[in-house]
């Protein structure tokens, strides 16, 4: 049993302390944005921001998470209006099959809270999230144009 605060709210959550935060987040709580992809935290597809920083929530357990704020691609747009990357992926036409996209999103919105005017080697550090349609020019174009917004 363990108190998860997911996207603001405290959330009581029946599972053992080993589970995956990932598993948590998707099975019982019902936040399904964050996708499962490889499971031992090299992918992406499960980043979510734990205290402000992007985590592979595959690769953390629900007890590593308790007491920490956790927000995911659900609580990363804010009164109604998308985050600006969410914005900048849209108008640029990122998405192909979309499934990597949370997780990518997640990571450059902590990227640029880290790092407002990133450089190309910047991105190239910080987001290690794969994309298996190839989408990685559309996603830098994105990242400049949510960084100038």
């Amino acid at each position: 049993m363990a108190n998860l605060t997911i996207n603001g709210k405290t959330i009581n959550v029946d599972v053992e302390d080993d589970t995956p935060l990932l598993w948590a987040i998707r099975e019982n709580v019902g936040l399904t944005g964050t996708k499962y992809g490889c499971g031992i935290a090299l992918c992406g597809a499960c980043t979510v921001h734990v205290d402000g920083v992007a985590m592979r929530s595959c690769g953390m357990t629900v007890s590593e998470a308790a007491g920490k704020q956790i927000t995911t691609i659900e609580g990363l747009a804010s009164n109604g209006a998308l985050h600006k990357v969410q914005q900048a992926w849209v108008a640029n036409d990122v998405p192909q099959c979309g499934y990597c996209q949370s997780g990518m999103i997640m990571a450059v919105a902590a990227l640029l809270k880290e790092k407002p005017k990133p450089t190309d080697e910047d991105i190239n550090e910080a987001i290690t999230n794969i994309c298996r349609c190839g989408t990685f020019q559309q996603v830098r174009e994105a990242i400049h144009a949510a960084a100038s917004a």
